[in-house]
């Protein structure tokens, strides 16, 4: 369940139908009334949300160095769907970072809410990990192979340069240092 929705964010209405039933992606319509008094059916996706991990341990920015069936070896920071409906976000973050890399951390920010696409009901929450605790066996999924990377701030901000999956990240282009990262804002206090 969302906990944090961002103002500007569109979500399906209400009076929307499910028409399609999908693995990762539904289709919503609806009649939508336009300026002219016609009625035109309009429709949306939604998708699971999907939560973003940074950790910070001794210094270093957690990365994954993954493959999933038909994707070739990418590097990603540790996350997933928020796809559990008993979780709200900031839950399925710590899930994710778990199962992904083994790590727990004391304290979680929650520092960017992005709708990727404004067609379709789907919100990419990115959190800040800090405060590392302990590390213990991934838990992966059956269509995963993660390799857990600790890597500098510069060399993260040449793999975003770079890496196709990296680039669509704005949180690490905000900030130009480990300390810039670490002082961003939080959004939303859980």
């Amino acid at each position: 369940m969302r906990e944090y929705i961002p103002k500007d964010t569109i979500t399906i209405p209400d009076e929307a139908k499910l028409v399609f039933e999908g693995k990762i992606f539904d289709v919503y319509q609806w009649p939508q009334r336009l300026y002219d008094g016609s009625t035109e059916t309009f429709e949306m996706l939604r998708r699971d949300d999907t939560v973003n991990v940074i950790g910070v341990k001794d210094g270093k920015v957690v990365i994954t160095h993954q493959k999933q069936p038909r994707k070739k070896w990418f590097y990603d920071f540790p996350g997933g769907r928020h796809d559990h409906p008993d979780e709200n976000e900031l839950d399925a973050a710590k899930r994710e970072m778990l199962e992904e890399t083994g790590m727990t951390f004391r304290k979680w920010r929650l520092v960017e809410v992005v709708q990727p696409f404004a067609k379709m009901d789907w919100l990419v929450y990115t959190f800040i990990a800090t405060g590392f605790i302990d590390q213990v066996p991934q838990k992966l999924d059956a269509g995963e192979q993660i390799e857990v990377m600790e890597v500098g701030y510069d060399e993260l901000k040449e793999l975003v340069r770079t890496e196709r999956r990296f680039t669509e990240n704005t949180v690490i282009k905000k900030a130009n240092a480990l300390e810039d990262l670490l002082n961003l804002p939080s959004l939303y206090e859980y």
